[in-house]
Parts: C-alpha cells; structure tokens; sequence
C-alpha cells in the first residue's frame, strides 16, 4: 500500500508558510502606510494652517486700517474674495459660488457686521460660539448643515472687533481618501503577488522534501537498496537527501548482518536437529515393540516442536526489526480462511467447538501467502489449545475504506488480566498455558512485516476477541453477507 497522502492544498506547510509571510508582510505594510497617512496629514495641516495664519494677518491689517465709512465692507469683502481665490491646488463647486472659504467679522459684543461666503453666515456664527478661539491657533469647525468640517482661525483687532477666517477641508480629506483607496488597490496587489510568489516558492521547495519522504516510506516497504532522489542544489534540502541516504546505507547494512545472523543459527540448529531426527526415524523403523517405539515418537515430536520454536522465534525477532522478508503476491483472504476452517473441522469436532465464518466475499490483499497461511494456523491453533470443550468460534471479514478487517471471537475464560497489556511480548503467557509465549508475538509480527494492526481485548460478558487489520490490494466481486456454519475452529491467547 502506497503511503504517499494527498493533502488539501490549504492543509499543506507551503500553504500556511505563504500565509504566514504574507500576513507579516501585509501587517509591516500596513504600519508604514499609517506612519505615511499621518504623515501627509500633518503636512497639509500645516500647510493649511500657515496660509489661514499668513491670510488672516492681512485681513487684519486690511479691516484695521480701512475707515470705517460705507466702503469699508465693500473693500474688505474684495480683499477676502481675493484671499478665498488664491487658495492653491483647490477643486471648486459647480457654480460660480465660493464655498471654500468664508469670512466673518464680528463686533465687540459677537454680533455679525461683515459676513463673506456662501449662503448665510448665521449657521458659521452659531458654531463659532459653541467652542473657544485661541489666538492664532487654528481651529476644526463643524457647521449645522454641512457634512464637511471648516479649518477657521480668530484674529482680534484693536477696535474690539474679532475676524474668523475659515478654510473648508473638503480637499484635504479628498486627498487623503484618494491616498487611502489608491494604497488600498496597491497593497491588495502587492499582498496577492506576494503570496503567490512565497507559495509557488515553498511549494517547490518541499516538494523535494515530498519526494524525499515518499521514497523513503517506500524503501522501508519494499527495498532497502532503493534510495531517496539527490538534488544539484548544495542546499539544506540536499544535505538532508545525502543524509538519509548514509542513514539508509547503515540501516541496510544493519538489516543484512541481522539476515546473515539469523540464517547462519537456523542452518547451524536445523542441520543437527534434521540428522537427530533421521536417526531417530531410523531407529523408529527398527524397533520392533510398541513400547521401545513410544519414546522415539515422544522425541520426534519434541524435535518438531523445538523446529517449529526456533522457526517461530526467528521470524518474531525479524518482525520486531521490521526486517521480515515478504515474498507478497495476490491471495483471497476470504477463499484463505475457508480452507483453513475446513482443514481445522476434524480437529474442532473432536472438541466439540462451533464455528462461525462471516464474509463480505473475495477480499483481495497483497501479503505473503505462507506467512498469512502460518499465521491463521496459529490462531486456529491456539484456539483448540486454549478454549474449552463446547465453546463457539466466530470469525468475520469485512473491508472498511482500504483495509480488510478480520475479527475472531469466542465465549470462553478470555485473557488473563495480568497478561492482556503484554500480550504481543515475546514468551508471554498465561498461567495455564503450555506454550513457548510466541502465538500472539508471532501474529504481531506478521501483520506489523504487512503494515497493518492488531488488538486484543476482552467481551465483558467473558470471551476474548483478536482484530487484525491488513492494508487492501484491491477489493473484487463483492456480494452480500456470506455466512458457512461448520462444527468445529478459532485465536492464539491466554
């Protein structure tokens, strides 16, 4: 079974470094446009208040020293239509009106006596009275009526009288706002394009570390002499290929001095075990009476038994190395299990056993054929060991998303509790047992070479029930629930 996952786009690292810069970027950005906007407010403040200061200066002398007969609010509403024309860079109003600046003379008690602008100046008046006037310090005011406030700056004259001036901001926060939009579609451009450079730039980044970790998760499946694709960049993706590859090199010669190591002690054990035996089989034939017959079988049986130990204790020790050589091809799970409760019927009728077998159909699985064969006559022995006279069996396969499932189940005593959190450990057993402790550390190891799982527990009304877990080849003529009763089966415990 491939291990390569295919994650969302939004759940990948490239996805989440690109956010992560860009939201660093765009928060950095973001600081420097508001130090700008301020920046650029307070010059045209003071630009602003440097005109209405420099204005209201002339205006003072002019309605200071222009006598006070009928042209005098002639003369000085010239002078302060004048002013209100050479504001620089302004936009005006449709129409001829001036409504960006407005004058406004006040006698000593507040009283309106010379008003310059559009409309009325009662509205103006009325707000300049709502709030104090330091001298030459300009001042924001808002006007009933209009949504725009006024920059207005107060000058007192020798007669008692006072002058407003006031500059309508219409243009500034014109400015700005334009400023503001203008940043806006700008920052927005620069924040997109600098997300997909950053993730086009990651994303090709590690996908050398994808590749490297697919092939990697390969090797450690299938074949130790393959190794993870080098990169000509001397960069730290590099370094890291270069270093699972010496990683790699050390493991493989780890895996071939354990294969050479356990080789050479099954041929050095099986060579005089297999000529013990011979001659025992020799001596067998010779014998002539029943009783010097049952001792030679009694030791034929236990060198068997002493084979099937040594051979059974080797593949646990290869398995729990994850060095368990497979010879995988396709085999039936589901066809498996039914020889298997068929060549087991004899002996569970003599016990007295029931067994059942649920089945979804052909259930199709790449695994080794003899291993997988070895490793259910383990159960099925185990079984007939260790569950009473009279108990049923229940075996069920199923396939869920890309595993098949195989449960087995009895109604007998159940695990041991002391033994039940050990129980994959090697020369674990029960009390009762009679056994080396290799069944179940034997299973673990041949479904852990197969990339799959498996769980013990007990039914809480008694019984114990075994899960084995096995990655799918592919799933074919699928049928409905198939169920064969037979007397007679069942998993390796207690």
């Amino acid at each position: 079974m491939s291990s390569k996952t295919v994650n969302p786009v939004m759940h990948s690292a490239a996805w989440r470094i690109s956010l992560w810069a860009t939201l660093a970027f765009a928060c950095g950005t973001m600081l420097v446009f508001i130090f700008l906007h301020r920046f650029v407010s307070s010059d045209i403040r003071q630009r602003t208040n440097a005109w209405l200061a420099g204005e209201v200066e002339v205006l003072g002398d002019v309605a200071e020293h222009t006598p006070k007969d009928a042209l005098y609010d002639r003369v000085v509403s010239e002078v302060a239509e004048l002013a209100g024309k050479e504001v620089p860079n302004r936009l005006r109003s449709e129409g001829h009106t001036n409504d960006l600046v407005f004058f406004l003379q006040t006698a000593g008690d507040g009283a309106q006596t010379l008003w310059v602008g559009a409309g009325s100046g009662e509205p103006y008046l009325n707000a300049i009275r709502k709030q104090p006037f330091p001298p030459d310090e300009p001042q924001d005011v808002r006007v009933a009526g209009s949504a725009i406030p006024f920059r207005v700056v107060a000058l007192q004259i020798d007669d008692g009288s006072r002058i407003y001036l006031g500059l309508s901001e219409r243009d500034e926060l014109r400015v700005l706002r334009n400023l503001r939009f203008r940043f806006i579609m700008l920052w927005l451009l620069l924040v997109l394009l600098g997300f997909a450079i950053v993730f086009y730039t990651a994303r090709r980044m590690l996908s050398h570390v994808r590749d490297i970790t697919e092939a990697a998760s390969r090797i450690g499946h299938s074949d130790l002499n393959a190794r993870v694709p080098m990169s000509a960049r001397n960069d730290e993706v590099a370094h890291l290929a270069r270093t699972l590859n010496r990683m790699l090199d050390r493991i493989e010669s780890s895996m071939h001095q354990l294969h050479t190591i356990t080789d050479a002690l099954a041929h050095d054990l099986r060579s005089p075990m297999t000529a013990i035996r011979g001659k025992l089989e020799m001596s067998l034939s010779a014998a002539r009476h029943g009783e010097q017959a049952e001792p030679i079988v009694a030791a034929i049986e236990e060198l068997d038994r002493l084979t099937e130990f040594l051979n059974t204790s080797l593949d646990v020790a290869e398995g729990k190395a994850d060095a368990l050589r497979l010879s995988r091809s396709e085999i039936d799970l589901d066809e498996l299990l039914h020889v298997m409760v068929d060549l087991y019927e004899p002996s569970m009728s003599e016990k007295n056993m029931h067994v059942t077998l649920q089945s979804q159909g052909p259930v199709r699985i790449q695994a080794d054929a003899a291993l997988m064969h070895r490793m259910i006559s383990n159960l099925f022995d185990n079984e007939l060991k260790h569950v009473p006279s009279g108990c049923s069996i229940r075996l069920s396969l199923t396939v869920e998303e890309d595993a098949a499932k195989l449960t087995v189940e009895d109604d007998g005593p159940g695990f041991a509790p002391e033994v039940l959190p050990h129980l994959f450990e090697q020369r674990v057993k029960g009390r009762q047992s009679s056994g080396h402790g290799l069944g179940l550390a034997f299973v673990e190891a041949v479904v852990r070479a197969h990339r799959g799982g498996v769980v013990a527990s007990n039914h809480e009304g008694g019984g114990a029930r075994l899960t084995l877990t096995l990655p799918l080849g592919r799933v074919i003529d699928s049928s409905l629930p198939i169920e064969m009763t037979v007397s007679g089966a069942g998993p390796n415990h207690r």
